[in-house]
């Protein structure tokens, strides 16, 4: 793209959800970009469509171990991020957030580049204060079954934080919200994927709880925009920053959208709440519109048919 420094950019977590986004802005805006994946939960279909592009590299490698290459940015997305894949190994999926911060940072002061964490809401657990500012210490459970996931992102956050104030590396922090788009993984157990896989199917739809805690999601492409945006920030700011939307509902309330979407004869079925789920989900979006002057732009409902759109390719196939 004219008028853009081409510059030669690592996503760790490249071939995952989120990731593969990313890659393909990033080419979009005229980067070299390596891709580095362990396809635990990323697979190669992801970024299959960028593998003839000229500036894209992929690379299988696991974070928890030393990577020797020459970039100038790092966005560091590699970590399971759905209850069910996380949980699976939870042991691993720690490591994946500590020793991965840990190799990555190392990576950025040798090579003196700019590196983006991708953190996330659940630093925040259980919220207590509603909706959250990036002031909000959070109330976080460090001994339950999500706290692998919750505590392994707050404690990269710490890396992260002394790696700047001892190293005086430029770091970017960004805590993301529910997320959802094309290439979600089919059985990553999260409710946008969920509901819209059993309306398509036409089986029942599972909540959880009462179905009145809520959620605010965020379309892939906007989400990408903020982190893009953020990375392109001066060192002056750090982060961390809030990246989502800020338009909250209810799980049920979603639920009864996709089945409308759908147009699916489903019905809504109700199990117990798994342990340690928040009731409340809300980002407070003032710092990303004051310091990145980006707030979210496309609505559920537009988001929601192009998912829609992308799981029925998917269930075709």
């Amino acid at each position: 793209m004219s008028g853009i420094e081409c510059k030669r950019v690592l996503v760790t977590g490249g071939a995952g959800f989120l990731g593969s986004h990313l890659c393909e802005r990033l080419l979009n805006d005229g980067h070299d970009v390596l891709c580095v994946d362990n396809y635990y939960t990323g697979s190669k279909q992801n970024v299959q469509h960028l593998f003839e592009h000229p500036l894209f590299e992929l690379m299988r490698h696991d974070v928890t171990f030393p990577l020797h290459v020459e970039v100038d940015e790092i966005y560091n997305l590699a970590c399971p991020a759905s209850p069910i894949h996380y949980q699976r190994d939870p042991v691993q999926t720690t490591k994946t957030s500590v020793h991965g911060a840990i190799n990555m940072l190392g990576l950025a002061k040798r090579l003196k580049a700019k590196i983006l964490q991708a953190s996330t809401s659940e630093v925040y657990g259980d919220p207590e204060m509603h909706p959250q500012p990036e002031t909000y210490w959070g109330s976080v459970n460090p001994v339950g079954v999500r706290s692998c996931y919750d505590e392994g992102k707050r404690c990269a956050e710490t890396l992260f934080f002394d790696y700047y104030r001892q190293h005086n590396l430029q770091i970017k922090v960004a805590r993301i919200f529910n997320t959802y788009g094309p290439r979600m993984a089919i059985d990553d157990g999260r409710v946008v994927s969920n509901f819209i896989v059993q309306a398509l199917r036409g089986k029942d739809i599972t909540i959880y709880g009462e179905g009145q805690q809520t959620r605010s999601f965020c379309y892939v492409d906007d989400l990408v925009d903020g982190l893009v945006r953020l990375m392109g920030r001066g060192p002056e700011f750090t982060g961390p920053v809030n990246i989502g939307n800020n338009s909250e509902m209810t799980v049920r309330e979603l639920a009864e959208k996709v089945i409308d979407f759908v147009g699916s004869p489903s019905k809504l079925i109700f199990r117990p709440l798994p342990e340690d789920d928040p009731m409340q989900r809300q980002p407070d979006l003032t710092l990303a519109n004051k310091e990145l002057g980006w707030r979210p732009s496309t609505s559920l409902d537009i988001g929601l048919r192009k998912t829609i759109d992308y799981f029925e390719e998917v269930l075709k196939g």
